[in-house]
């Protein structure tokens, strides 16, 4: 049962007021948050906590906009990883990582995650706890809940979060986050905060708000809790050779470094792979022209955390950074196309009509449709790397509207 007094309702109201209008909902958004209600009573949520959350819930179309524009699919690597892993956000890593080192090297031993990582995930996540979201927590969930992209998931997580509502994990008066729903330093989403957070500071409460130490703790269990590989990197970034098969590039090939070795891949400053035969992807983000980076178990892990094989990178990259000083030897090209949906869909529904192509065509650049695009590179005679730009997009018969875009 929810430990709010009844004038909860008032105080809701008041909320949402603050907030401020959110736009017309959709028909069926009524009878969606009504449903989200029953299904968190389904889970042993207090009438109360159901009853306020449910007034507190309402339509946000700026969250349908974010959802539909991420920038691990509109933007290019170049300009992601620009303004992630800058050399401000590395120093201040390093501070953070230095001023927190006794807390770390306990998280450490506890799950195994090298302390580094947690801070290049907490940088990356809120610029180090300086911006934790202002978007309206329910109301966010259950526009992307009533959402037919992915409802079963933000289904999921609005009832995940009525429940740290109703145990009183979350307030009503900290109801903010991102645009798809994550909380905090680290941004947990509901169903992680619930299992994962936990007390860091001793406090006898997990508090990924107000307590950096909570935060650091919570995320080391919730990569221990997806499998991170205790003394094992994320990858590394490579050396390719003259003439290298890009087909073999993608998260989906998966080979021992033995087989890498024999392709003639290298570290980046020319040194031979490592010895041992740890299995490592290839994924080469900007293209040939671009760096290459082979990628092991850790890298899959972060990618339990944001399913962004661009966040991935940004974070081991940051990761490396913070701890070793390590720098890209081969950085992303400075000038590298950037693509509208509208684009997008067109070189898709070019990739569908020469069967390259088997699926969606949503605008949205993701692996499935690099895999399409290298399928017809290599068709056409060019580099098959997967990497849009403007020699392929001639190839398939497109014209760009616009000249390239950093």
């Amino acid at each position: 049962m929810s430990p709010f007094a009844p004038r909860l309702y008032t105080a809701v109201l008041l909320l949402c007021a603050a907030l401020g209008a959110r736009g017309e909902a959709p028909e069926g958004f009524a009878a969606c948050v009504s449903g989200l209600g029953e299904a968190a009573a389904a889970e042993g949520v207090g009438s109360s906590t159901r009853q306020a959350a449910m007034a507190a819930t309402q339509f946000v179309p700026r969250v349908l906009e974010l959802d539909r524009s991420q920038p691990e699919f509109t933007t290019p690597f170049s300009r992601y990883f620009g303004l992630r892993v800058s050399e401000g956000r590395i120093a201040a890593g390093q501070q953070r990582f230095r001023e927190r080192q006794s807390l770390l090297s306990q998280v450490y031993e506890r799950s195994g995650v090298p302390g580094h990582y947690l801070v290049a995930f907490w940088g990356l996540e809120t610029n180090f706890g300086s911006y934790l979201g202002k978007m309206p927590l329910l109301g966010s969930l259950a526009t992307l809940a009533c959402d037919p992209r992915r409802p079963t998931f933000f289904r999921q997580q609005w009832v995940a979060a009525t429940k740290l509502l109703d145990r009183g994990d979350l307030s009503f008066d900290r109801l903010e986050g991102s645009w798809a729903g994550a909380l905090g330093h680290v941004q947990f989403m509901p169903s992680v905060y619930l299992s994962y957070a936990q007390d860091g500071d001793g406090d006898g409460r997990a508090d990924l708000f107000g307590s950096v130490d909570d935060a650091m703790v919570s995320a080391g269990a919730f990569l221990q809790g997806l499998g991170w590989a205790r003394g094992e990197r994320w990858g590394r970034e490579v050396r390719l050779p003259e003439g290298f098969d890009y087909g073999l590039a993608g998260r989906g090939q998966k080979r021992p470094l033995s087989f890498w070795r024999a392709q003639g891949v290298r570290q980046a400053d020319g040194g031979a792979l490592p010895p041992g035969d740890l299995t490592a992807a290839l994924l080469v983000p900007s293209g040939h022209a671009g760096p290459a980076f082979l990628v092991y178990r850790n890298f899959d892990v972060i990618m339990g955390w944001n399913r962004s094989e661009f966040y991935a990178l940004s974070v081991g990259i940051l990761a490396d950074a913070i701890a070793e000083g390590r720098r890209l030897h081969r950085p992303p090209p400075a000038e590298e196309l950037r693509l509208s949906m509208d684009q997008v869909r067109d070189l898709q529904t070019a990739l569908v009509a020469r069967g390259h192509l088997d699926g969606e065509v949503d605008g949205l650049l993701g692996p499935a449709t690099r895999a399409a695009l290298a399928r017809a590179e290599a068709e056409f005679g060019l580099i098959a790397d997967g990497h849009p730009d403007a020699e392929a997009f001639a190839a398939l018969g497109l014209t760009l509207a616009s000249p390239p875009q950093a």
